[in-house]
């Protein structure tokens, strides 16, 4: 997940509506050895979790892109968590409305790949209030935004980690964390 220097992974649209991502912060081209690494990541999960809003987003991007990113995206198996979505029209989507905690734990007793979560800024941090995040992969973009949302909210205790990964390259950091 894309974070700023100041902890935020998504900025309100100037109508206060969708929050939006890096997507328009105004980076540099992103280092090429690190669109390769993001690449083996999303190639080696079993499935993108993802909420409705990031979703539907990613829906109307990626299945007519010409970005790297685009094949990867398009191919891996997408679980949507939401009651209002009523159907998936992006490849292979499961709609799950369940207990998020429940189904997560669920999930991650099937065999396969691991699971990515890739955004969704109120998604991931219901996840990680609720424990249910095994590895924190974090890009620090070399920005500070003043001000969104950051990734870790209304956290009841504090949540310590092992830093068990790290890699500098030429515009971002790219950061593996572990809850321990």
């Amino acid at each position: 997940m894309g974070v700023s220097l100041d902890g935020i992974v998504a900025i309100p649209r100037g109508d206060g509506s969708v929050p939006v991502m890096e997507g328009l912060w105004d980076l540099p081209p992103e280092d090429p050895e690190l669109t390769e690494l993001k690449l083996e990541c999303v190639r080696g999960a079993g499935a993108h979790l993802m909420g409705r809003v990031t979703y539907e987003a990613m829906a109307g991007f990626w299945p007519t892109s010409t970005h790297a990113y685009a094949a990867p995206m398009n191919e891996i198996p997408k679980i949507v968590f939401s009651n209002a979505l009523q159907r998936g029209d992006w490849g292979d989507t499961q709609i799950l409305r369940g207990n998020l905690a429940e189904e997560i734990a669920r999930l991650k007793r099937e065999p396969g790949k691991h699971l990515l979560v890739h955004g969704g800024a109120m998604f991931v941090q219901s996840l990680a209030r609720d424990g249910l995040i095994d590895e924190y992969r974090l890009i620090t973009h070399p920005i500070a935004v003043g001000g969104g949302l950051p990734m870790f909210k209304d956290m009841q205790t504090p949540l310590r980690m092992e830093l068990v990964d790290a890699r500098t390259f030429k515009n971002a950091t790219f950061r593996v964390y572990r809850p321990c």
